[in-house]
């Protein structure tokens, strides 16, 4: 289990999620798509940082978007480190954040499940529920 990040940590990650995020949509590749930064983690001595993202589109586009990033990764370094007073520029390597891809897995299974449960609710089978409203005229 991971630790929890010191308040300072928290205020670094953000800080360097909120500049990466700033400096990739400053960039002018036609191969980076719709790309958020949804991330970062910074090591405990400033060294590395992972930054997170996400990207729609196909797989192509995804594909396309990273090596964007991959390229683009020194030109956001020095915008990191133009921007922020941190001791060291953190040297940042990109992964993509899978609880995106997760997230809509997920929806895509309760929707499944939702209809069906529509579809066995409609054959007439199921359950009956007491609503209360029939029965008060007999006391």
């Amino acid at each position: 289990m991971a630790r929890q990040p010191s308040p300072r940590m928290r205020k670094v990650n953000e800080l360097v999620r909120e500049v990466v995020a700033d400096a990739v949509q400053d960039l002018k590749d036609p191969r980076i798509g719709f790309v958020t930064i949804t991330g970062a983690e910074t090591s405990p001595d400033l060294r590395h940082a992972v930054v997170y993202y996400s990207t729609l589109g196909g797989e192509q586009e995804k594909a396309d978007s990273a090596a964007a990033l991959v390229s683009a990764t020194s030109r956001i370094q020095s915008v990191l480190g133009a921007q922020t007073r941190l001791r060291y520029t953190p040297k940042l390597t990109f992964k993509v954040d899978p609880s995106i891809d997760q997230g809509l897995r997920i929806s895509e299974i309760l929707t499944e499940l939702a209809s069906g449960e529509d579809d066995e609710g409609t054959d007439g089978g199921g359950d009956a529920v007491d609503d209360g409203g029939g029965s008060d005229d007999a006391r």
